[in-house]
């Protein structure tokens, strides 16, 4: 089927972290038991290999070992493969790897460390989605790379037959109509990357969403969605409030190393953090830890 004849899917998929082992390997089997633990929950899939799998950390066959080893954990039309990466040929190796395990779409963010124009954002997008000829989704990351403006999204969207989607972390909650404005609406897949917007975004027509916060308490966004489509909108917005509260915890430490801490305090080791960590950095992830398993002690 031509990617753009691809239907829009909905659905919760966690965001799950990479794991490694002390002296920084790739930690599979970790890896593994942090899958488990989100499939069990009842998420509708995982993504790997964006920002909450900190893609910029890892070689490439790192990448390629984590996209092998959720292919066969995964359950068909459940896996999402973030593609990003720093040329056009490592762009399509991932994604070829990826469509070989059978990805359901590729998320492709936009360039990061050096500044281009909306018009070079337009130009890569175009050409990479092409080259890989595989259902993509566009990866709207601006705290991480370049910010692609909701127009020139837009127009890749309406323009390229395999743009079937957009992945939106941006945070701008504007683009919630914006996207499902009458007047721009088409067969697209439109899936919350901002856990803090996932109730608003559900309420305005989108899919679903890609949780980091699903891969350390899947159970509570699991729960929100399901009260949303059994129209309990009272439940959806309390549970909202312990996504936000919990956001906002997050946001206190580098990206994603709350996540990390709470994967940790679920008894999976996600591994040293890739940089040194201050004394004031590790007593902070100590209280985030300790208040994320009282969290857990309450449930929900």
């Amino acid at each position: 089927m031509p990617a753009s004849e691809t239907a829009p899917f909905n659905g919760l998929f966690a965001a799950v972290p990479t794991p490694v082992h002390h002296d920084g390997r790739v930690n599979l089997a970790a890896f593994e038991r942090a899958v488990d633990v989100v499939l069990t929950a009842g998420v509708d899939g995982v993504c790997v290999g964006g920002a909450t799998g900190e893609y910029p950390h890892f070689e490439t066959a790192d990448r390629l070992a984590i996209i092998a080893r959720a292919a066969g954990q995964v359950p068909s039309g459940g896996l999402l493969v973030a593609v990003g990466a720093p040329s056009l040929r490592l762009v399509r190796e991932l994604g070829d790897a990826a469509g070989r395990a059978g990805a359901r779409a590729l998320l492709l963010p936009m360039p990061n460390f050096f500044r281009y124009a909306q018009d070079d954002l337009r130009a890569y997008c175009a050409e990479a989605s092409r080259a890989l000829a595989a259902p993509c989704l566009l990866y709207d990351l601006p705290e991480f790379t370049n910010a692609l403006a909701a127009p020139t999204a837009l127009s890749l969207l309406a323009e390229e037959p395999f743009i079937v989607g957009i992945k939106d972390s941006s945070g701008r909650p504007e683009n919630l109509a914006l996207f499902t404005a009458p007047e721009q609406r088409r067969a697209w897949t439109l899936l919350v990357g901002d856990d803090r917007l996932l109730h608003r975004g559900l309420l305005a027509g989108w899919n679903g969403g890609i949780s980091g916060i699903a891969a350390m308490w899947p159970e509570l966004l699991v729960r929100l969605r399901r009260s949303f489509r059994e129209h309990r909108h009272d439940e959806t917005a309390r549970l909202q409030g312990l996504v936000d509260e919990i956001a906002a915890r997050l946001a206190r430490l580098p990206v994603p190393w709350g996540i990390r801490a709470g994967l940790a305090a679920r008894g999976i080791d996600p591994g040293p953090m890739p940089l040194p960590v201050s004394c004031d950095r590790q007593r902070e992830l100590r209280e985030f830890q300790a208040w994320f398993v009282d969290w857990l002690g309450r449930g929900l």
